[in-house]
């Protein structure tokens, strides 16, 4: 059962690696409160150590040394997890992948790619850039990639290209007694065994450590068309982004701004876009069929309310607009000044995203509440990013119990309580609330593997063995 260690275990742990590791170890407070949470409101819990990994050797390694003491593990990628997934509550071992960023193989002709879990998605697709194809999933932040995959990431091109769970073709990883699996070969398909591979996408770091991660590629289209548009309410553009998939269109990108998201991002990223609530959009394909899209949307957009619906080819004002997207929670956290913000989604059938938003908006004003929303609605997953002040717990209490309301909603809706940030430590209350027995059969796979929880323990509210 993972639990504190005492100070002698600690010490003896810490030594051992440090004799290993050298200075790619360190007990430095700071470096220690770095490799915990930081984004959101969550309370920080630091590790006892951090030891920077540089190979696949080097995680078998840390992992033994820490299997033979019991000593929890938490993977660091680049640290942008949300849900407190980066937390050592039990204390522990932060292993860094950072200077784990390779390419292992690459091969053009599949399609695939093989990288280590350190190399995030930016320098990923900077790799690419003269190969023709790149990597599409786009959760904003420069994840790394092992971190998208321990949290099933997703982000703005989910809804044409899927999230981790469709990218990842197989990956190799740590196990909790240290040995090294490979949970699938590269073949398109296979028949063969469990899907450990759709098992270790997602677990968060509490099944295995991912040193190598296979993924799939996609080829640059030939033309990509983005845009914005304004409508009168979030309820009459989020009827159009349906109307819009039923019709079939192939959104690349199909992202919502609230009015308050709207002018946030004027201020913030120099847009000059109507202070409405607006849809920015991408199409992707060649000449003939990017241009029956737009047409199409143009036409939907206009029959919902929109009337400027302002689209281009330009790649400096494509890059433009998506930069404002991604810069969309600092534009929220400077619009609400002396305030932090608490960040939080959820993600519904997308038949039911009209009614989900709307009923959002309608309790964030009987709550007195200001939350801007901003969100992946192709996929039917938006934010809520609310501003409070931090040390205020009347506010805070205010943020939390609308916090469980829009997951519960969510969930009523038929929907989940998280569509990306993960369960981590804040939504672990939830899980049973949507998936009921099957949270059981979870904390028995979870025991099976780790019997003496040391992978990234009090997550998914599975600390009680």
């Amino acid at each position: 059962m993972a639990k504190h260690c005492d100070e002698a275990t600690i010490d003896r742990v810490c030594e051992e690696l440090k004799a290993a590791f050298g200075d790619r170890f360190s007990r430095n407070l700071s470096v220690r409160q770095a490799h915990s949470h930081n984004v959101t409101a969550l309370y920080q819990q630091t590790p006892n150590g951090v030891v920077y990994a540089t190979n696949k050797d080097d995680v078998v390694k840390i992992v033994k040394i820490c299997a033979k003491h019991k000593m929890p593990i938490i993977p660091f990628g680049a640290g942008s997890s949300i849900e407190g997934q980066l937390n050592a509550p039990k204390g522990g071992i932060s292993i860094d992948f950072s200077k784990m960023d390779q390419v292992v193989s690459f091969s053009p002709e599949d399609m695939t790619i093989t990288v280590q879990p350190g190399i995030t998605r930016e320098t990923l697709n900077s790799w690419l850039r003269d190969s023709g194809l790149f990597f599409p999933i786009d959760p904003g932040a420069d994840a790394s990639i092992g971190g998208m995959a321990s949290t099933r990431a997703s982000g703005t091109n989910a809804v044409r290209y899927g999230t981790m769970r469709e990218a990842v073709l197989s990956a190799e990883a740590v196990m909790a007694d240290g040995r090294i699996i490979r949970t699938a070969s590269r073949a398109k398909k296979s028949a063969a065994g469990y899907d450990l591979t759709r098992l270790l996408v997602g677990s968060e770091g509490t099944l295995g450590i991912f040193t190598e991660i296979t993924l799939r590629l996609h080829p640059v289209p030939e033309v990509v068309s983005c845009g914005a548009c304004t409508f009168p309410t979030v309820t009459d553009a989020c009827n159009a982004v349906i109307e819009s998939i039923q019709c079939a269109i192939p959104f690349a990108r199909v992202e919502l701004l609230d009015e308050f998201m709207t002018k946030a991002c004027n201020a913030y990223s120099g847009l000059k876009l109507d202070p409405l609530p607006t849809l920015c959009v991408e199409f992707h394909g060649d000449k003939t069929s990017v241009a029956a899209q737009v047409s199409l949307f143009g036409e939907i957009a206009a029959s919902h309310g929109s009337k400027d619906f302002k689209h281009s080819t330009d790649p400096d004002k494509r890059a433009e607009l998506w930069k404002a997207r991604h810069e969309a929670f600092w534009a929220a956290q400077a619009s609400l000044p002396d305030c932090d913000v608490f960040s939080t989604d959820a993600c519904v059938p997308i038949s039911r995203l009209a009614d989900c938003v709307g009923e959002t908006q309608k309790d964030l004003q009987e709550h007195h509440l200001i939350g801007p929303m901003v969100g992946h609605v192709g996929d039917g997953n938006f934010h809520v990013l609310l501003g409070y002040h931090k040390g205020n717990k009347e506010e805070e209490k205010k943020v939390y119990e609308f916090s469980e309301r829009l997951s519960e909603r969510a969930i009523s809706m038929d929907g989940t309580c998280t569509g990306e940030h993960g369960i981590g430590q804040r939504k672990a209350k939830y899980l049973r609330l949507e998936l009921g027995d099957a949270v059981d059969y979870m904390r028995a796979i979870k025991k099976a593997l780790d019997p003496d929880n040391i992978l990234n323990p009090g997550k998914y509210g599975f600390e009680d063995y």
